[in-house]
């Protein structure tokens, strides 16, 4: 059996730091399992330039040229698979083609775990590249739920999802570290700041709630609206101040905002998000409203720390009430804080993380392999 102060683990990341996904699924953990005696090696697949550039539209032989050199930068770490005990794959192995790869890595005594926390299984077109969404193969993701040892859901509708394909599958929530924004403190006589966090992916969510945020700014001139991550996002009637995203910044923003938007739509692809936005709003002490849909469900206590909303009105409703009670806002962001230091500290899920790793790589030496 692997000495257990010396496990040796691959993590194969989709992104770089910058990325949301790899940072919270991966990067966030590794000081604390290197202090639990796991030996940690990260290869992410995009570099920043590839990552900066995959959020760009056109510019296909720029993003051909970086892609294939990622894709050998990843095949010449993947030479050295034996040298460990579990690989760790934070999405797929590549993001194009069947899973050949793993296909290959398990026939031949590989011990794999796949970690996601989107549904990823659900085909959706690249909104920058044509011909990554013609490169992604049908099926994949749903394949490899089934060929790896075992899938790390972020949340329990994931872990379902992996069952019903034959998987392995445990729910691992995603953490979130309240000290970051330990320095935070916002002037109370500043005016109510409304804000969204996220990507140029996904702000086309706040599309559904637009005629709410109009009447809520024409009712209230002096209620500010920032955005950040969302590129030239405009919205009529609403004075989005738009702000590029930066770790830093981030930090610096949620410094200054008092609620915090998550609208989804009513389908699959929204079950399978496992609440990030709203974390991260509830750690910095700011409220968040959220679809009440999926993990949110989980996450949030309707009232105590946040709101959960089903349609306009609901939104209009929860809106008005945190924009007009300052008291409630304080009592909510200060319930949501302690709920995401008590339940998502990084130190506690990388602790169930390196159990489940000891657990894998364990049970495969246990029964002859190596």
């Amino acid at each position: 059996m692997p000495d257990a102060r010396r496990l040796r683990v691959l993590f194969l990341t989709r992104y770089p730091v910058a990325g949301a996904s790899s940072r919270y699924r991966v990067f966030q953990y590794l000081p604390w399992l290197e202090q639990a005696g796991i030996e940690c090696t990260v290869q992410s697949l995009m570099d920043d330039r590839l990552y900066e550039l995959s959020f760009s539209p056109g510019r296909t032989l720029a993003k051909i040229w970086f892609t294939a050199r990622a894709v050998l930068r990843r095949l010449r770490c993947l030479a050295r698979w034996r040298h460990y005990d579990v690989i760790y794959l934070q999405r797929e192995m590549l993001p194009f083609g069947p899973p050949w790869i793993e296909r290959w890595m398990k026939r031949r005594g590989a011990v794999m775990a796949f970690d996601y926390d989107d549904a990823l299984f659900i085909g959706k077109p690249s909104r920058y590249n044509r011909l990554a969404s013609l490169l992604r193969a049908p099926g994949k993701v749903r394949e490899t739920l089934g060929l790896v040892d075992l899938v790390v859901a972020g949340n329990d509708w994931l872990r379902d999802q992996a069952i019903a394909e034959g998987g392995r599958a445990v729910t691992l929530e995603v953490a979130e570290d309240t000290r970051r924004f330990d320095r935070i403190r916002r002037d109370p006589g500043q005016p109510v700041v409304i804000g969204w966090l996220g990507s140029t992916s996904t702000v086309k969510y706040l599309r559904l709630i637009e005629p709410v945020l109009r009447e809520l700014a024409a009712r209230h001139p002096t209620l500010r609206f920032e955005l950040m991550g969302g590129g030239e996002f405009a919205m009529e009637g609403v004075p989005w101040k738009l702000l590029p995203w930066s770790l830093e910044g981030e930090v610096e923003a949620l410094g200054r905002w008092h609620i915090g938007l998550m609208p989804l739509p009513d389908e699959d692809w929204a079950r399978g998000k496992s609440g990030g936005k709203a974390r991260t709003y509830m750690a910095a002490g700011v409220v968040p409203v959220c679809q009440a849909i999926g993990y949110n469900l989980q996450l949030v206590e309707h009232g105590r720390t946040g709101m959960l909303c089903h349609g306009p009105d609901d939104w209009k409703d929860a809106l008005e009430r945190l924009i007009g009670d300052a008291h409630l806002r304080q009592a909510m962001a200060r319930a949501a804080r302690e709920e995401v230091a008590r339940r998502f500290a990084p130190e506690l899920i990388a602790a169930q993380l390196a159990g489940l790793l000891r657990d894998l790589a364990g049970k495969h030496v246990a029964g002859g392999r190596t």
